[in-house]
């Protein structure tokens, strides 16, 4: 069984090989005649499952052989065996080779950060210098007081007049109210009217105008989440029949590997009835 698992590897290996040296010479970037990607990856798709085929039907006939029996039943398993076990060594090859993959991938990628974050700490470091130079403590803390009681002030102006309010605090009231329709999905009559002047104050429009303003900025929030909604319905649709065709297409590849295998080893064992009867 193992002998035929080797064989069957290898001789997959090789017309693999052989497949992707075939499909390299089909390429021609100088006279644009390469195949379209899609016609590429079927003829490469049945190009791996013939040769899969063939080296599971061969590793499948060299395990019964090599098994010395004359019966059927033990050639057929014997040929599962090898199929069984071909497709496991196979798995744990490609899990390794994923895994050194995503391995060598975030080595590089740790890599990478740290010489990024090495670098932005030095210029980082450099801009501390140039700007604890020629900006003093007094200076900082003066700017810093000055933003915050700007943000104070926009935020206690709430509910007032609009017309007597200034500009950040009418601005912070708009953000309040229109975080408040995306969260909720509406705004109260009141909070519409509350939004419909604030929106008129800031920008000196008319109350109708502003009414207008402010519904085609609705619809077209509504627009916006609609198309995000679809689009995510259809990936989340494209992503579920392809994990379906995966799926499928894997299970099918098996099946037929599994029939190679048996008819391989059936073969085989045919072959040794045929010496033995041929000896007496």
């Amino acid at each position: 069984v193992f002998a035929g698992a080797v064989v069957a590897i290898a001789i997959g290996l090789m017309l693999n090989a052989l497949g992707a040296g075939v499909g390299a010479t089909t390429i021609d970037a100088t006279a644009r005649g390469t195949p379209s990607a899609s016609n590429f990856g079927i003829g490469a798709a049945i190009w791996v499952l013939v040769s899969n085929l063939i080296g599971l039907a061969a590793g499948g006939y060299v395990a019964a052989r090599l098994s010395g029996t004359s019966d059927n039943t033990d050639g057929t398993l014997h040929g599962l065996a090898v199929w069984g076990t071909t497709f496991l060594i196979s798995a744990v090859l490609l899990g390794n080779l994923v895994a050194g993959i995503a391995s060598t991938v975030t080595t590089g990628a740790s890599s990478l950060l740290g010489g990024v974050a090495q670098g932005a700490g030095s210029a980082a470091s450099a801009v501390g210098q140039q700007a604890a130079s020629r900006v003093d403590t007094g200076t900082l803390q003066s700017v810093t007081q000055a933003t915050v009681n700007r943000v104070q002030g926009a935020l206690s102006g709430t509910g007032g007049d609009p017309a007597t309010m200034s500009s950040d605090q009418r601005k912070a009231e708009i953000g309040t109210l229109v975080t408040r329709r995306v969260t909720d999905g509406s705004l109260s009559q009141q909070d519409r009217d509350r939004l419909n002047q604030l929106v008129a104050a800031e920008y000196g429009l008319s109350p109708q105008e502003a009414q207008q303003r402010v519904q085609q900025a609705e619809q077209q929030a509504t627009q916006a989440a609609q198309r995000a909604e679809e689009t995510a319905r259809r990936a989340a649709d494209a992503t579920a029949t392809c994990a379906s065709t995966a799926a499928f297409a894997i299970f099918a590849t098996m099946l037929l590997g599994a029939i190679a295998s048996v008819l391989g080893a059936r073969r085989g064992t045919r072959d040794i009835l045929l010496v033995r009867s041929a000896h007496t």
